[in-house]
């Protein structure tokens, strides 16, 4: 598997040392709150990228956390994920408070910058008003040209960056940049694959050794991921966007307006997700949030591959109750493949990839109507419906999931159609993915 970055799309990349407001900036661009963003330092650890467009010119912008020269093992991985995004971009965005001023990090900061061999833009955030526009000259000693005066959160002066950003677009190699009609032409669907789990399970171990690069930061620390990260892979299966979301505990202990923020994005990931990887710590075993989250990954109508990470620290023993515990726990899963892995050594990682195959294919199934109908009439025949309801007529109606639409002289009882599904199921081996059945009542 490879990492792909969107072919023909310029990297546009924000740098810069802690809340100097680079996410702040990046929503700005946007017009909407992609990025989390919270009034301290270090709510961005990971790399996060995005497509945007200014006048028809379509561009990828990442985010990135605050570089720092020197700091915690936490802060030096942070560092790491922004240099690495700076090896890739065609234009850099280095971003100072103006309000502050220069820092002995913004120092250090320009020093980097001045070594890379990318067009480097100099922005100074926080200018708020004509009154502050002044302070953008004390920002001149840092040796990157002249400062781009602009506030981020009011929005002033960020359209003349853009202007600007877009220009260094035309310096670029043949193929570098692309026209709004031009760029995502490519007709092939691209699937999503969202790692989901409770804080510190392996997500981000398991999403660096799927997509091949250090993708996300990865710490002892739980919590470490804020937001989701995704990175378009090729495979055998074509190209897919894998998602690392942040660790989701239970709402009472979500102790902060960040943390609220992350679960969200997490959750709208999951919502928007064609399979979910539910990633288990197998050394603490199935936990009641783990079941919360089983549920609402099946609520969401898209297909669960349970991952049980950390099995290599188990006894024999230890893995035998673990079975049990899968079975009593997670038994309302549609007949969820279960994947025993390491994610720290690689260890069953290569196996998850046929599964996904597997789970792909049954979420796009789409079954003959006389199939269908062949199906229902024999589960019929075998366990006839209590009343005297009947199923006159059946059909699928769409995919992503199956849905199965049919039509009754009367309602059907709920155990009754569980006993349906289960037919429909093991007829077209629907395995783990969730199927949707629609009754509309028709005379006979």
């Amino acid at each position: 598997m490879s990492s792909l970055a969107p072919a023909a799309l310029p990297e546009v990349v924000i740098v810069g040392r802690p809340n100097v407001g680079k996410s702040t900036l990046l929503n700005r661009i946007l017009g909407r709150r992609e990025a989390i963003v919270e009034e301290k330092p270090g709510v961005t650890r990971d790399r996060k990228e995005v497509e945007a467009d200014w006048q028809g010119r379509p561009f990828r912008l990442v985010d990135t956390g605050g570089w720092l020269a020197r700091g915690t093992t936490l802060d030096d991985k942070v560092s790491r994920q922004a240099e690495a995004a700076l090896a890739r971009a065609d234009v850099v965005l280095f971003v100072v408070d103006a309000a502050v001023g220069v820092t002995e990090e913004d120092s250090q900061a320009a020093r980097m910058m001045r070594s890379v061999d990318r067009p480097v833009v100099l922005v100074a955030n926080k200018v708020d008003d004509d009154s502050h526009q002044d302070r953008i000259w004390d920002l001149v000693r840092l040796g990157l040209g002249e400062p781009w005066p602009v506030s981020s959160i009011h929005g002033r002066g960020v359209a003349d960056l853009l202007d600007h950003i877009v220009t260094r677009f035309d310096d670029l190699p043949d193929g570098a940049d692309a026209t709004a009609d031009g760029a995502g032409t490519d007709d092939d669907r691209v699937f999503s694959v969202a790692l989901v789990g409770r804080p510190n399970v392996g997500k981000s171990t398991l999403f660096n050794r799927l997509t091949g690069e250090e993708r996300s930061v990865v710490h002892d620390m739980p919590g470490t991921t804020r937001d989701t990260i995704d990175t378009l892979v090729e495979t055998d299966l074509g190209t897919v966007r894998f998602l690392d979301t942040a660790g989701m505990r239970r709402r009472s202990r979500v102790d902060d307006d960040t943390e609220y923020y992350s679960v969200v994005r997490s959750l709208k990931a999951v919502d928007s997700a064609d399979v979910a990887l539910l990633v288990i710590d197998a050394s603490e075993g199935v936990t009641q949030q783990d079941q919360r989250l089983a549920e609402r990954i099946d609520a969401a109508g898209c297909p669960t591959i349970v991952v049980l990470n950390k099995t290599d620290l188990l006894t024999t023993a230890q893995r035998e109750d673990l079975s049990d515990q899968l079975a009593r726990k997670l038994s309302f899963l549609p007949d969820a493949g279960t994947h025993r892995i390491s994610a720290l050594s690689g260890k069953g990682v290569s196996r998850l990839l046929p599964s996904l195959r597997e789970a792909l294919e049954a979420y796009q199934t789409r079954a003959p109507t006389r199939r269908v109908n062949e199906v229902i009439r024999r589960a019929q025949q075998a366990q006839p419906a209590p009343g005297g309801a009947r199923v006159l007529y059946a059909t699928q109606g769409a995919t992503d999931p199956p849905t199965f639409t049919l039509f009754a002289n009367r309602a059907l009882p709920d155990h009754y159609l569980r006993y349906l599904e289960r037919k429909l199921r093991e007829a077209f081996d629907l395995g783990a993915t969730p199927i949707k059945i629609r009754v509309r009542r028709r005379s006979e």
